[in-house]
C-alpha cells in the first residue's frame, strides 16, 4: 500500500508537471509565433507573461515540495531557500498583478465606442509596456525582504521564534516589523483583487448590454453562437474568477500558517491551492481562446503539416 508521503509526491509531482507542460506549450507557441513573424494580439503579450510567471510559481515551489514529500527534507541550505520562496513570492505577485491587468485590458477592448475608454485602446501597447515594466520592477524590490527572513531547516536557536515549511523556514514570527510588512506586501494585493472584480463587474453588464440588443435586433438564432470577442471576454472571466478564488482560499490558509497553528496538512493544501491557478490555467486559454487554435494551426501550415484552413482573426 503506498503510504501517504508517496501519494503527496506523486500528486504534487503530477500537478506541477501537469501545468509546466501547458505553460511551456503556450510559451513555444507565442515565441515561435513572434519570430516567424506572424502579428499578435496586444492582450497575447500579457498571457506570454501570465505562462512565464505561472511556469516560475509551478516548478520553485512544487518541486521543492514534491521532493519534501518523498522524504528529502534538508535537500536545499539557507542560499537554495531564500531563492526558492523568493522566486515564488515574486512570481505570485506577478501572476496577480499581471491577471488584474489581462481583466483591464479586456474591459477596455470590449467597451463601446461612446465610452471614455475608447481613448486608450490607441495606447494600449504602450500601457501594457509601461505597467509591466513596473510591477516586475515593484515586486522584485518589495520581496526581497524574503532573502533575509528566510532560512534553511530549523536554523534557528530559538523554536519560538521559527516557523517550519517541511523543506525550510522561517524567522518573521516574533518580528517587530511584521505587521507592517504583511500591510505593505498586502496592499496592492487587495487593490488587484478589487479592480479584477470590478472589470469583471464592468466587462458581465457590457455583455448582457451586448446579448439584450443582438437580440432585439436579429432575433434569438443569433444568441447560440458567439463572437470571437465575446468568447476571449469569457475566457478572461474564467481565468479571473479562477484566480480570485484560488488567491482567496490560499490567502487564508497563508495567514493561518503565519499567525496560527501550523500543520503539514495545511501547508500541503496551501501549496495545492497555490498551484491550482498555474496549473489549469494556460488549459483554459488553449481550450477555449480560439486565437491559440489560429497561431497553431497557422505554424502547422508553414510547416507544411496541415493543409487546415486559419481561423479567422479578431
Amino acid at each position: 500500500m503506498i503510504s501517504n508521503d508517496i501519494a503527496l509526491g506523486i500528486f504534487f509531482l503530477s500537478q506541477t508537471a501537469f501545468g509546466a507542460l501547458g505553460n511551456s506549450f503556450l510559451l513555444g507557441l507565442y515565441i515561435i509565433t513572434l519570430l516567424t513573424g506572424s502579428r499578435i494580439r496586444p492582450i497575447d503579450m500579457v498571457l506570454f507573461q501570465l505562462a512565464f510567471v505561472n511556469n516560475l510559481m509551478l516548478l520553485s515551489k512544487g518541486i521543492p515540495q514534491t521532493m519534501a514529500a518523498f522524504g528529502l527534507k534538508n535537500f536545499l541550505e539557507d542560499v537554495g531557500c531564500k531563492l526558492v520562496f523568493y522566486v515564488h513570492r515574486v512570481a505570485r505577485c506577478l501572476s496577480l498583478s499581471i491577471t488584474c491587468l489581462l481583466s483591464t485590458l479586456q474591459a477596455i477592448i470590449i467597451t463601446p465606442r461612446s465610452s471614455r475608454w475608447t481613448q486608450l485602446k490607441d495606447k494600449i501597447l504602450k500601457y501594457i509596456v509601461a505597467f509591466s515594466l513596473s510591477w516586475w520592477t515593484f515586486h522584485l524590490l518589495a520581496n526581497l525582504l524574503i532573502l533575509i527572513y528566510i532560512k534553511g531547516p530549523k536554523r534557528s536557536k530559538n523554536i519560538t521564534e521559527i516557523k517550519n515549511f517541511i523543506y525550510c523556514s522561517d524567522s518573521f514570527h516574533g518580528s517587530p516589523n511584521i505587521a507592517l510588512y504583511v500591510f505593505i506586501i498586502s496592499l496592492p494585493d487587495v487593490v488587484c483583487v478589487g479592480i479584477m472584480v470590478w472589470t469583471s463587474g464592468y466587462i458581465v453588464l457590457i455583455l448582457y448590454r451586448h446579448h439584450k440588443r443582438i437580440q432585439y435586433i436579429r432575433g434569438q438564432n443569433l444568441m447560440s453562437t458567439g463572437s470571437p470577442e465575446d468568447k476571449a471576454t469569457q475566457t478572461v472571466l474564467l481565468l479571473v474568477s479562477m484566480f480570485v478564488s484560488f488567491y482567496s482560499l490560499n490567502s487564508v490558509l497563508a495567514a493561518s500558517i503565519h499567525f496560527w497553528e501550523q500543520t503539514s496538512w495545511l501547508i500541503h493544501t496551501s501549496v495545492f491551492l497555490a498551484a491550482c491557478f498555474p496549473s489549469c490555467s494556460p488549459f483554459v486559454l488553449i481550450i477555449s481562446d480560439s486565437q491559440v487554435l489560429k497561431y497553431y494551426l497557422a505554424l502547422r501550415r508553414k510547416m507544411g503539416k496541415d493543409k487546415t484552413p486559419i481561423l479567422k482573426q479578431y
